[in-house]
């Protein structure tokens, strides 16, 4: 209802799932669409690439540097026909947070506020499996984590989010710790991370996470652990205090603005 908006969310999903990884529907808490906009932002929620009903045009789907050119014209887009207050932050998780790290390192329009990344990390905590999708069998545990994180029913309401990873992307999946430093160290918004207490597929000891933030030449750099919550943080009871941490990042980098024009 507000115009402008606060801001404009913009939810970028991770491999194997789709969109509706944000609009959870086991419990009412689970949506961040929901939740963006009773505070006053709006929220888009994409298909990435090869998901979705661009399967049917990029059925191997895109590279890194082609999700960001392809993430800039969908915000192009959007900006040409609806109110987008004073930019856009990018809520992204997993290799969401990988394509939403490529596309603030070539944001030339600076029309990203800021990154909020969940589940992304660039250490892999083990090599990782032959079928890294979320209902692959050696992949499971890595995804969910313990089954009491999530409420009654998530799994058959997750069933219709799952989607096969693009041949593209599981490609550039392996490739991750050859390309980050290269992307962070163009990337120049505020970014923030945050890790599950039970993240699978990251190595998130501190001095892990001291490099990758080191890599990044962001104005700032925060790591947070989020407790009782899996890699698939924003499918279990986490996700609401996760999703309001998120907002909360939100609006320190609109009042930052403020202050910087007063």
């Amino acid at each position: 209802a507000e115009r402008p908006p606060r801001a404009v969310v913009v939810a970028v999903h991770g491999g194997g799932m789709t969109a509706g990884y944000f609009d959870g529907q086991a419990h009412p808490s689970l949506s961040l669409l929901r939740l963006g906009a009773s505070l006053g932002f709006s929220v888009l929620s994409l298909d990435r690439p090869g998901y979705g009903s661009s399967v049917l045009e990029v059925p191997h789907g895109q590279c890194l540097t082609e999700q960001s050119a392809t993430l800039h014209a969908a915000l192009d887009d959007y900006s040409r026909r609806f109110p987008t207050g004073p930019g856009f932050l990018l809520v992204a998780h997993s290799f969401g947070g990988k394509v939403a790290l490529t596309a603030a390192a070539d944001d030339v329009r600076g029309r990203l506020i800021g990154l909020d990344v969940s589940g992304c990390g660039h250490r892999y905590a083990a090599d990782l499996p032959d079928d890294p999708a979320p209902h692959g069998r050696n992949a499971w545990k890595r995804h969910w984590g313990p089954l009491r994180l999530y409420p009654p029913n998530s799994f058959r309401f997750s069933r219709p989010l799952v989607a096969p990873m693009p041949a593209a992307e599981e490609r550039e999946l392996r490739q991750w710790a050859e390309l980050f430093p290269g992307i962070a160290a163009r990337v120049r918004v505020p970014v923030r991370l945050t890790f599950a207490e039970y993240e699978g597929w990251w190595r998130c000891d501190p001095d892990t996470l001291a490099e990758m933030a080191a890599h990044l030449r962001s104005t700032t750099v925060s790591v947070h652990h989020h407790p009782d919550a899996g890699h698939n943080i924003s499918l279990g009871w986490g996700a609401r205090s996760y999703r309001l941490r998120a907002l909360a990042f939100a609006e320190e980098l609109l009042a930052r603005r403020e202050l910087a024009t007063a």
